[in-house]
């Protein structure tokens, strides 16, 4: 059954891609049923005081009550700004996102309907194949739209010129620091007994995870902590040299993020923003922090180095983006509290996110290996690698994570075993063009 399945997900994907007319509505219906049709929970939307979106609108967030004594604190992504095209949205992928503000019926829409199994509280996985429920099912949930081009964290109003002249200058809100306080503040008065609180978010949610958590938990207070960043690392960068050290001075600069800094723990140093990874995790040894990401992301390592270095090609890019991880681990590696789960590529937004629509190709193996003549022969015919350890999957990570409260710990090699998956030939391209890309 699973076979005639995706078969049908292939003609529709061919059907998309010959015709403009309709493509939207057929790619939609797809992958509506790849995802098993999101969430469509009863979103309550608050609008504190002072929290305002980038172009100076009220800034709303969506907040979802259960009966469980434990929090998601989702920090959303989506790009980043720190002139006039990136903060205008003249930039496209390599801007902020909703530079126009956030709608009230933002939570019926594409992405906090379906990007997140962990707002959802399951892995839609294939049609045919049963949901797998994650350990974040049925918990309350506060749900933070980005608006703002800094990473939740920005402390800033700045005026961007149009260096072509033909607009006027662009008056805009860095105030991610000031509404991610907010919301922290209501989901303290909200859920004053928190067990476990996870602070989250893919891409420039991750970042926001990483610089945003110790604000986050000394207000929510809860009995554990838990910090997951998908997919938004800050790298060391202690010397001149760095990789990515001049993404930092800029968004050091554009975002005013030296009165944020003052209220870090002490082991953070403002001339290297990576040490925040060891700062947090010795600030709060009892709690549980990891870290996700593509060994072959080309979005968030385009933000990090395209724009400040030549050549600036995908491999030159993806080159340094090694470097820097490879630095991160050994820095993770020293705080006996945090996790890493490194898988080498999925052919899905660019290999961009491990947590994101859906765990098709979310998986790691620390001995991926090419397959021996022999091994060639073995089922499923076509694939040239094989796990030669434990094939850790998303769900398993979390699990271990979240539940458990194990230190997992995988960075998989290099290897191309999602690229001889059938399933993934034909979902990939469905969920690449849901997502514009």
């Amino acid at each position: 059954m699973q076979r005639n399945v995706l078969m049908g997900l292939g003609f529709l994907a061919m059907t998309a891609a010959s015709s403009t007319a309709g493509a939207s509505a057929i790619i939609e219906g797809a992958l509506g049923a790849i995802v098993d049709g999101g969430n469509n929970y009863n979103w309550q939307k608050v609008e504190a005081p002072g929290a305002v979106c980038g172009d100076g609108s009220q800034y709303k967030f969506f907040v979802r009550t259960t009966s469980s004594p434990n929090v998601l604190f989702f920090l959303e992504g989506g790009g980043a700004c720190w002139d006039y095209d990136t903060c205008s949205g003249r930039a496209g992928l390599l801007g902020a996102a909703n530079p126009n503000g956030i709608s009230d019926d933002y939570m019926q829409q594409f992405t906090a309907k379906y990007v997140s199994p962990l707002v959802n509280g399951a892995d839609p996985g294939l049609p045919g194949r049963s949901r797998t429920d994650l350990p974040t099912k049925d918990w309350n949930i506060v749900y933070l739209p980005y608006c703002t081009g800094d990473v939740h964290v920005g402390k800033n109003v700045a005026t961007y010129t149009d260096p072509t002249g033909a607009e006027p200058p662009l008056r805009w809100h860095h105030n991610g620091y000031e509404n991610t306080i907010a919301a922290a503040k209501y989901a303290k008065s909200r859920f004053p007994n928190v067990q476990k609180l996870l602070v989250t978010g893919f891409s420039a949610g991750g970042t926001a995870t990483a610089a945003g958590y110790h604000f986050v938990r000394q207000i929510i207070a809860p009995q554990k902590g838990y910090s997951l960043n998908d997919s938004g690392p800050i790298y060391p960068a202690a010397g001149t040299g760095s990789n990515s050290k001049p993404l930092h001075n800029r968004i050091r600069q554009s975002w005013a993020l030296d009165s944020v800094f003052t209220g870090l723990p002490s082991g953070f140093t403002p001339n290297d923003m990576g040490t925040i990874n060891k700062a947090v995790a010795q600030a709060h040894p009892n709690d549980q922090f990891a870290y996700t990401a593509y060994t072959r992301d080309y979005n968030y390592s385009r933000f990090s180095y395209e724009r400040f270095y030549t050549p600036n090609n995908q491999e030159a890019v993806l080159t340094r983006w090694k470097q820097d991880q490879d630095s991160l681990v050994n820095q993770l590696k020293a705080h006996s509290n945090f996790s890493y789960f490194i898988p080498h590529h999925r052919e899905i937004n660019a290999s961009h996110c491990s947590t994101i629509i859906t765990f098709i190709g979310s998986h790691a193996c620390e001995r991926m290996e090419k397959k021996t003549f022999w091994e060639s022969f073995e089922l499923p015919w076509g694939q040239s690698w094989k796990c030669r350890s434990e094939m850790v999957s998303m769900d398993t990570f979390l699990r271990r994570f979240l539940n458990e409260n194990k230190v997992v710990r995988v960075y998989e090699p290099e290897n191309w075993y999602n690229n001889e998956d059938p399933g993934m030939g034909i979902v990939g391209p469905l969920i690449n063009a849901a997502l514009g890309g």
